[in-house]
Order: structure tokens, then C-alpha cells, then sequence
């Protein structure tokens, strides 16, 4: 097997099976490259690269190989739109055409259908087509022109249900966002991204064409056509001539080390300069719209889904030639690429990447089970769960509680409901004791903290890293 890899280290519990896992997937016909990554929150854990990046030349794919990402670009127009929105110069509830009137030329609005928003657009639900009705004239035309090539297909455009009433997958959609974007921004859209996301998470090989930077590292695009031939001219004539009005919404090449730092910063391991964890606790809160069967559904720029029982989000991206998955799971602070330069065959990138991501989670998910097991049966404290409960009474005294060392789910909650923790703890005076008594059958450390007016009793949830999961507490009656 032609591969090339390069391993940072088994650190994940379950990276063996994974490296099997990509073995198996690749020897299904044996085709072009994959590469594959693993995130643990903010790091690149673990990468593989299998196969030949030019099949010709006898090129391997490595951790350097650049391949195009089709719809994973549209979670980074999503970013570029919490990001104005955490500025205070839109609001989701905005209506597009406020920014860009031109929208007013699409086709067949619905009689008494209000101007499609902000929100809508990011969430598939403004009632627009996939496409323009006519292909050809606009699918073509370098980046430099993209946003007139938009701007020419919207009278061909038009609404297919009512804005807000139903989820339909809109690439016109994403571009037409990515347009009003640069409008609200005063900037153009890939000058933004460029200078608002990607340098500044270090994100140094991606681009939304092709430059002689990264020319030599680009991967060669097969599709595989009848009778198993390969075709490697549509890929490189869609390189060479751009994809027209198709740049917000799938435009980027980009790399397995480059795409992780974006994955990190979706699972609130990244800069909160570049988006704020608040804003982004708060968009990957609720999905949105769902599809009829209810078994996926859309977020800001994101797809979820479960298979199995097993829920994760994330986005998958085709064009022609290029395959690419990421999916990431929040709560465990896991996320999984998987690149591949050929479209068609037996090998399937969705498939690989969320076995790799549910393998990995229920193999984290089993190790705290244990560690439940364990300190339930001799009823021994979580290391540093006293010491969480003093640290947060402190910072819910004064109102500013460190949600670094939160899950996502505990610090959406506590900024929810930060006013009312604030008033508790001023009620109850100075912590005098916290004090150690049991742990629960599922897993809760219960302590009874001590004040100067009252008691109060906690329930707190380790995770293994050192963060808290969950906590709740309730006021402890004083004795008669």
C-alpha cells in the first residue's frame, strides 16, 4: 500500500483501530489518495496520508497534500457571519436585502413573503432553489469575478417555498450570503476571510484558488467514470477556469493541519478572538431547520446528524474530483477530516470519518464510565472538584465565571442563568467550608459548601481532562 504518514502519536484511546479503520477504507479499490485527521480539542492528534496524490507521477499524498473542500466552505461564510454579527453590524434577523437589493430579481416570490434574513439564508430555510435554473452560463469565471457572476444568475434564481417555512439546501443561497457579507463588512468577502479567518488561525496553506504557493502540493482530481475509467479533466478544468458564483459556498483547497485549526476553533479550542466562545456556544445551541424525515438537520453553517444513536455535526463537501468530511463532537472535544481526491468508486469519506469520530467517542465515553464505576464503588471524590466548587462560588460571586474550564453545554448554560448565581451567592455571604459526601450513582461528586447565611448542596461532574461538566446546587434548609 503506497502511503505516506505522519503520526504525532497514539495519545487518543482507540488510534490503533483508527489506523485500521483507514487501512480498510482505502483497499476498497485503491484509488487515488485519503488523508485523514484527528482532533483532540486544540490539537492535531493524530494523521494519515494513503495512496498517490498524482496518480501519473507516482506522487504520495502527505500531510501537506492540498485538496479542495467544496461545501465545508460554507461553516467558514457561517463564521464570517457570527463574527459581524458579535460586532454589533448585523443581526440575524436582518433582512438580506437591506444590505443587497439586488435579491429583490429572484424569481416567484411568494405573494406576502417578508424579505428573507440573515438567519434564514444560514440555515437553508429562506425558500430558494439549489441552483440557477440555467447551469452553464454561471458555474464558470475566475474568483476575481465571482460576486458579478452572482449577481447575473439571481433573475434566474427563484424561491421554491415560503422563507422560513421549510429546510432546502441552497448553494446559491451560501454565495448570496457571503455577497451581503461583504456588503455589511464594507470588505470584499474573500479579502475578509482571508484576513479575519485564516491568518489568524494560522490557517497559512488555504486558498480559494490556486497560487504557485501551493500549486505543486495540489492533489490531482479523478472522477471515476463508466467501466471504472478515471477522468482527470474535469477536475482540472474546473481548477483552471473557476466555479463562476460558487465561492462562499465551496471554493477552498486547503490541508489535514490547516483544517484542523478550523475544526478547534468549532469545538471552542480556538482564538476567541475570532469568534467569541459565547457566540458560538450560543449558534451550535439548537439546529435550526431539520429535514422532513427528522433525521439531520442545519445549524449556522453546519449539518447534524446521528447514526446509531450517536449525534455529531459538522459538514461534508463534493466537486468534482475531491471528496472531504469534518465532523466534530463538542461535548468530547473530538473532530475527524477526511480528504480524498476522487469522486465515485467504493471508498466513502462521510462513512470513514464518523466511524473514526463515533469509535473515538464511545471509546472516551467507556473510559469515564470507568472512572464512575470505580469512584462510586470505593466512594472517592473526582481529583479537584473541591477546588472547582470554591473556584466557581468566587466566580459566580463576582460574576465572572471561567468558561475555559467548562463543557459547552455547562457554560451556555451558566451564562443563561449568570444573574441568578450572582444573586444566590451575594445572599449567602463568605464560603466558610466545602465539604466532602458521597458520589452518586451517576457519577455526581455531592459536597455540602457551607456560607456565612446559609448551606447550599452541590452536585458536580468531572470530566477527565480537569474540566467541569456539570454542576447544580440547591439550598440546604437549616436545621430546627
Amino acid at each position: 500500500m503506497a502511503e505516506a504518514q505522519t503520526r504525532p502519536g497514539p495519545t487518543l484511546k482507540g488510534i490503533e483501530v483508527v489506523d485500521s479503520l483507514v487501512s480498510a477504507e482505502f483497499a476498497k479499490d485503491s484509488i487515488g489518495s485519503i488523508t485523514v485527521g484527528v482532533i483532540a480539542g486544540s490539537q492535531l492528534a493524530w494523521t494519515r496520508s494513503v495512496g498517490f496524490a498524482d496518480m501519473k507521477t507516482h506522487r504520495l499524498a502527505n500531510r501537506n497534500t492540498v485538496y479542495r473542500i467544496g461545501s465545508i466552505t460554507k461553516p467558514f461564510t457561517a463564521v464570517m457571519l457570527m463574527q459581524l454579527v458579535a460586532a454589533g453590524r448585523v443581526q440575524l434577523s436582518d433582512p438580506v436585502e437591506k444590505y443587497l437589493p439586488e435579491v429583490k430579481q429572484i424569481a416567484s416570490r411568494p405573494p406576502g413573503a417578508a424579505p428573507f434574513t440573515f438567519l434564514q439564508l444560514a440555515t437553508m430555510t429562506a425558500g430558494l432553489s439549489r441552483e440557477p435554473a440555467e447551469a452553464g452560463p454561471f458555474w464558470t469565471g475566475p474568483v476575481s469575478n465571482w460576486e458579478k457572476t452572482l449577481l447575473a444568475a439571481l433573475p434566474h434564481t427563484s424561491y421554491i417555498s415560503f422563507p422560513g417555512t421549510e429546510y432546502s439546501y441552497s448553494n446559491i443561497g451560501y454565495a448570496i450570503l457571503g455577497a451581503a457579507l461583504g456588503r455589511v463588512a464594507g470588505q470584499p468577502y474573500v479579502e475578509w476571510e482571508r484576513t479575519h479567518v485564516l491568518e489568524p488561525l494560522g490557517m497559512n496553506r488555504t486558498r480559494f484558488e490556486i497560487d504557485a504557493s501551493i500549486a505543486s502540493d495540489v492533489a490531482v482530481g479523478y472522477e471515476i467514470g463508466p467501466g471504472g475509467t478515471l477522468d482527470d479533466h474535469t477536475a482540472a478544468e474546473e481548477a483552471r477556469d473557476g466555479r463562476g458564483y460558487k465561492v462562499p459556498n465551496g471554493a477552498i483547497f486547503t490541508t489535514v493541519d490547516d483544517l484542523a485549526r478550523f475544526v478547534s476553533l468549532e469545538l471552542d479550542r480556538g482564538p476567541e478572538s475570532v469568534v467569541p466562545r459565547s457566540m458560538l456556544d450560543e449558534a451550535f445551541g439548537g439546529v435550526v431547520a431539520s429535514d422532513r424525515s427528522l433525521d439531520g438537520g442545519y445549524g449556522l453553517g453546519f449539518m447534524a446528524a446521528s447514526r446509531d444513536g450517536y449525534a455529531y455535526t459538522g459538514h461534508g463537501g463534493s466537486v468534482a474530483g475531491y471528496r472531504a468530511s469534518m465532523y466534530y463532537d463538542r461535548v468530547r472535544k473530538l473532530g475527524v477530516v477526511v480528504f480524498r481526491n476522487v469522486g465515485g468508486g467504493k471508498q466513502n469519506s462521510d462513512r470513514l470519518a464518523v466511524n473514526i469520530l463515533s469509535l473515538l467517542a464511545n471509546r472516551q465515553r467507556d473510559e469515564v464510565q470507568a472512572d464512575i464505576d470505580k469512584r462510586f464503588k470505593t466512594q472517592t471524590a473526582s481529583p479537584g472538584s473541591e477546588a472547582a466548587i470554591r473556584r466557581i462560588v468566587e466566580e459566580l460571586r463576582i460574576g465572572k465565571p471561567n468558561y475555559d474550564l467548562m463543557s459547552t453545554d455547562l457554560s451556555r448554560q451558566t451564562r443563561r442563568q449568570l444573574t441568578e448565581h450572582e444573586a444566590t451567592m451575594a445572599k449567602l455571604g463568605a464560603l466558610r467550608s466545602v465539604t466532602f459526601k458521597s458520589v452518586g450513582p451517576a457519577g455526581p461528586n455531592i459536597y455540602l459548601a457551607t456560607f456565612e447565611k446559609g448551606s447550599l448542596e452541590w452536585r458536580i461532574w468531572m470530566n477527565l481532562d480537569g474540566a467541569v461538566d456539570v454542576f447544580f446546587y440547591r439550598e440546604v434548609p437549616a436545621p430546627k
